[in-house]
């Protein structure tokens, strides 16, 4: 049985993958890196160390060092959700189900922990979470289950025990990795999704039998 729900925030909580979108393309093209919705799309789901890394090695740039710029999409981030963050539709009802089925509830994400807490505050879910925990703490960041096995021991939850909900594919391969159930809520129809034990189209499809289906 499980004894846990471990969300995830950008793009399954929150509607911020666009967001996250609009700071990369902003502040890539100010160290002359032009990049597209495209562009940003193939590194959802992973930490911004690695991304800003990662597209350095590919387009090295001179001037503003690759942690600075990194620093400097996470406080755009953060403003833009402040000002204009927006649940994604069925989040708040399915944090609720969560909980309503005796579930201890946590949140595991790529995102710095600050973000995340900008994210919660403005969604009101500030109180839903018992834990809330960052990627940025571990070596490696998802597709690495390093997050969330870190999550199942502050819960005290063995990782069999815990239920991921995921809308990224690299959240997907590390809840797996980490040999969790995973319920998939992706934005893309993308075959390899079938790897999740659940695949919903939104959050609103999550019900009482989607939760038994899993083990809840």
């Amino acid at each position: 049985m499980l004894a846990a729900a471990i969300f995830d925030l950008d793009g399954l909580l929150i509607d911020s993958e666009p967001l996250w979108r609009r700071a990369e393309i902003e502040l890539f093209s100010a160290v002359g890196v032009a990049l597209s919705d495209a562009d940003c799309a193939e590194t959802t789901g992973l930490r911004i160390d690695e991304v800003v890394a990662w597209r350095h090695r590919r387009s090295p740039w001179t001037g503003l060092p690759p942690a600075a710029l990194a620093e400097r999409i996470v406080d755009r981030v953060c403003e833009l959700i402040a000002a204009e963050g927006a649940g994604k539709p069925g989040a708040a009802a399915a944090v609720a189900r969560c909980a309503g089925a005796g579930l201890r509830l946590a949140v595991a994400s790529s995102s710095p922990e600050r973000l995340i807490h900008v994210a919660l505050f403005r969604l009101g879910l500030a109180s839903a979470f018992g834990h809330v925990v960052s990627a940025e703490h571990e070596r490696y960041g998802k597709p690495h289950p390093a997050v969330l096995l870190s999550t199942a021991a502050r819960l005290g939850v063995p990782p069999e025990g815990c239920l991921v909900l995921e809308d990224s594919l690299n959240g997907v391969i590390a809840a797996k990795a980490a040999r969790m159930r995973c319920i998939a809520v992706p934005e893309v129809d993308d075959p390899r999704f079938a790897l999740a034990d659940v695949r919903l189209s939104s959050l609103l499809a999550l019900d009482a039998a989607t939760l038994a289906a899993v083990g809840a």
